[in-house]
């Protein structure tokens, strides 16, 4: 039987009906301390990255948040100006939908690894370019390969595009299963975006239902 708390996620992302699946297991904790020194070495490279010239306008890279073997990973765009300012992925309005959308899953912030990208802020939050992503998704790759997640969820058409290394446009990329890295990709809206369009709020939860359903087999 569905929960209170659940429906009422649901409600705040303007879905009224879910199915009610089983939480998904917690994550093994690090391997060594090896893996945690690695990951601040990494952490400390993108803070001093100037890779791009996106580095002389940013207040602060916006390296990711999450634990470092999740069995979720989300990754969006780029960094807006609330999270160039706080130096957190998803903390706007986007964020606290994305918020519902955990919380509709069973799921925390806390539970999952959250990441752009870019690591900058591109000015006035236009698109990213290819030189910008070229020389930043390395960093989003070994992020990704230390988290070894079980499911990587890509939210709108500029993260999967560069994740799966396609110009397909999001309409032909949403429904089919992908793989990044041999690890499962669902491609679904950005929370930006629904916030646009949240007639297309039903259509993104089955993506998410489809990504749980993998994330919970795999």
């Amino acid at each position: 039987m569905e929960s209170h708390t659940s429906r009422l996620w649901l409600q705040a992302m303007g879905i009224t009906v879910w199915a009610r699946r089983g939480p998904v297991a917690a994550a093994p904790a690090l391997e060594s301390d090896t893996d945690a020194q690695g990951w601040g070495r990494l952490e400390e490279e993108v803070r001093a990255c100037v890779r791009c010239g996106l580095h002389a306008g940013r207040t602060q890279t916006v390296f990711g948040v999450g634990p470092h073997t999740a069995t979720w990973c989300f990754v969006g765009e780029a960094p807006g100006a609330e999270e160039d300012r706080r130096g957190e992925p998803f903390v706007g309005r986007a964020g606290h939908l994305l918020d519902a959308m955990l919380r509709a899953l069973a799921l925390n912030r806390k539970e999952v690894f959250i990441a752009n990208v870019l690591k900058c802020r591109p000015p006035g939050n236009r698109d990213p370019q290819p030189s910008e992503v070229a020389a930043c998704l390395p960093f989003l790759r070994a992020q990704i390969a230390a988290v070894r997640p079980r499911i990587v969820v890509a939210l709108g058409r500029f993260a999967a595009q560069s994740l799966l290394a396609t110009d397909l446009p999001l309409s032909r990329l949403r429904g089919s299963l992908h793989h990044y890295e041999g690890v499962p990709v669902v491609v679904t809206y950005h929370p930006a975006y629904l916030l646009r369009r949240p007639a297309d709020k039903a259509a993104a939860w089955a993506d998410l239902k489809r990504a749980q359903e993998i994330a919970t087999h795999e």
